[in-house]
């Protein structure tokens, strides 16, 4: 037994490392897809509302899945779910890489979503158990945190260039040896996770209910700058929605073993930080939508030059998420959570006077520049917010509810701001005294564009105050149940 306690200290950062590179797969690729979209859509033929669906269908399985991918983590096992979804989403991403047809690739989008939602609650999941509460903590989700703000970034750049000088379907077929390692590797260094769990019971009327709400919630968030914020058809969507999110609640707290136990948001700081986390991830998931087409529509950027222009929101998020644990374990991670968002709010406010004529360096990056500072610190302490003070048998769950929040808000956040950018170009077209010219046409782009900056910096600034009077600073303690040590497999 000591051998195996030497051996789970060996490879204790190397465990970070391989988790935080599966993350990296699954936040990279909502995002990748962004830059070659023109391509897929000449590709397949595709309409604009079914070449939406290239990335709605991930985010739409990713969104729906991952509380029911979060509790069976805990219940069923880490190390097997993370492994199960790793497998999974190499495959589908095979498949979405060879896809001949767009209904093919849309359905293997959806593949990879469903296996990103096992695999990524599991995988922070393992990071939960395998560090103690407090600075050791900190720094592992730091890491945590770096990856998952600055792999929407990253998947701009890394799509730029793949798309540029190989293929579209090369931004799936990436995935595939990076799969195939990390299934190897944690097979070799993954222990095997006891559960504090008594019972392996899933609740699946509770898992189906929240799972299909959440689903038709984002669809019909997504279709409803289509048919009308109060059309018949967005309303009936919007209505089965609330009902089945109003049977889960009942549902959960009814049942002897409920999904998500409604204990679990008496713990102040995780409902604060989830709520926060929704505002942000609406905010800022959406600006990389906008931007990208502004640089290629607007300004005529090549995909590389695309993807060139997002590097400086990474390199200003790893400067930023490498000191966070310092500066959390000096102040607490409340006043980072309080001056973060405004930070963004700042990088948000500046990017919506861009104009028709703009320059990178002058109407760009400095608000790319501000949005990545904020994105680092928000999403490094956020992290260590929701998760302090959870126990492990409710870590799967925690990690879950943190990843929902985040793709629902961007869900949320991409349907909200698209439906105001159209709103604000259609009434840019209206107010025009003539009638519209070529020019008027991307100027209405434009003016929407900055509608959608200017409402998303507001939605920042309502994270912040959220923090200020929800989120309570929290000194790292000693937890008991941190004392669960991996039994490594031989």
């Amino acid at each position: 037994m000591a051998k195996q306690t030497k051996e789970a200290g060996t490879n204790h950062w190397f465990i970070l490392v391989l988790l935080a590179l599966a993350q990296f797969m699954v936040v990279l690729d909502l995002s990748i897809v962004n830059v070659a979209l023109p391509h897929m859509q000449r590709a397949f033929n595709l309409s604009l509302t079914n070449l939406q669906w290239i990335i709605t269908a991930y985010s739409l399985a990713f969104g729906g899945l991952l509380l029911f991918g979060g509790r069976a983590a805990d219940l069923f096992g880490r190390r097997r779910i993370f492994l199960s979804g790793v497998a999974l989403f190499t495959v589908a991403s095979l498949g979405t890489g060879l896809s001949q047809t767009g209904t093919m690739l849309i359905i293997c989008r959806a593949v990879q979503g469903l296996a990103a939602a096992f695999m990524s609650p599991a995988a922070l999941s393992i990071v939960l158990v395998t560090y103690k509460e407090g600075h050791e903590r900190n720094v592992a989700l730091s890491v945590w945190g770096a990856v998952a703000s600055g792999g929407a970034a990253a998947g701009v750049l890394l799509g730029g260039i793949i798309t540029q000088f190989l293929s579209w379907r090369w931004n799936f077929f990436i995935n595939i040896p990076i799969g195939i390692f990390v299934v190897i590797t944690a097979l070799r260094v993954l222990g095997h996770y006891k559960t504090d769990l008594s019972h392996n019971n899933l609740d699946l009327p509770g898992a189906i209910s929240v799972t299909a709400g959440l689903m038709v919630l984002v669809y019909a968030l997504t279709k409803a700058p289509t048919y009308g914020w109060t059309n018949h058809k967005t309303l009936i969507f919007f209505g089965i929605s609330l009902v089945l999110l109003i049977f889960f609640v009942i549902n959960e707290l009814r049942a002897k073993h409920p999904l998500m136990p409604m204990r679990i948001f008496k713990i102040r700081n995780l409902s604060g930080a989830n709520a926060l986390m929704t505002l942000m991830a609406a905010g800022m998931l959406s600006v990389f939508f906008f931007t990208t087409l502004y640089v290629q529509k607007i300004l005529g950027f090549s995909p590389l030059r695309t993807g060139l222009s997002f590097l400086i929101i990474p390199i200003m998020i790893v400067i930023v998420a490498t000191n966070v644990p310092r500066v959390v374990q000096k102040i607490g991670y409340r006043p980072i959570l309080i001056a973060a968002p405004l930070v963004v709010a700042a990088g948000l406010f500046y990017l919506s006077h861009i104009p028709v004529h703009g320059h990178y360096w002058t109407n760009l990056a400095p608000g790319l520049v501000l949005m990545g500072l904020g994105m680092g610190a928000t999403f490094v302490s956020v992290t260590i917010a929701a998760t302090t003070g959870v126990a492990h048998h409710d870590s799967g769950l925690a990690s879950g509810l943190l990843n929902t929040s985040q793709q629902i808000g961007g869900s949320i956040g991409l349907a909200v701001l698209t439906g105001i950018a159209a709103s604000g170009a259609t009434y840019y077209i209206r107010s025009l005294h003539h009638l519209p010219s070529k020019y008027d046409q991307v100027a209405a782009t434009v003016h929407g564009y900055d509608h959608g900056y200017l409402i998303a910096s507001g939605f920042a600034v309502v994270a912040s105050f959220i923090a200020s009077i929800v989120i309570k600073s929290q000194k790292a303690k000693a937890d008991p149940s941190h004392g669960e040590k991996a039994i490594l497999a031989h």
